[in-house]
């Protein structure tokens, strides 16, 4: 199916970042690119321990993010870090979150005639 006959199927969004949970790490890891440790990327995003473990364990399968254990103190840290793939996918993935809010806005705007829904063209 040609993208005109479906202009909102979204194919080009990522399943894998676009949950909400995924969606904060890798957000919370570009604002941070030599990495965070685990227990501040956990408080960032407001996940548990098994939860955000969980969510990296997709992200580094998905090759989008890198995860290395050492000690410190003689405590065990983990860092979790994008990858350069990662960093790539992730700001593809934004420009084509910021299309489709463009284009809904500018439907909304279209239907509505409200100037406050009006995206100016980039």
């Amino acid at each position: 199916m040609a993208k005109t006959e479906a202009p909102y199927a979204f194919e080009g969004l990522d399943r894998v970042m676009h949950e909400k949970a995924r969606l904060g790490v890798l957000s919370s890891l570009m604002a941070h690119p030599k990495g965070l440790v685990f227990g501040d990327l956990k408080q960032l995003c407001g996940l548990t321990d098994g939860n955000l473990s969980r969510h990296l364990q997709v992200l580094q399968e998905a090759g989008l993010v890198e995860i290395t254990k050492s000690f410190e103190n003689n405590r065990p840290q983990t860092m979790c870090k994008l990858t350069r793939n990662g960093r790539k996918r992730f700001l593809d993935y934004l420009a084509l979150l910021e299309q489709v809010v463009r284009d809904a806005a500018k439907t909304a705007g279209e239907d509505f005639g409200d100037a406050r829904l009006r995206v100016q063209p980039t």
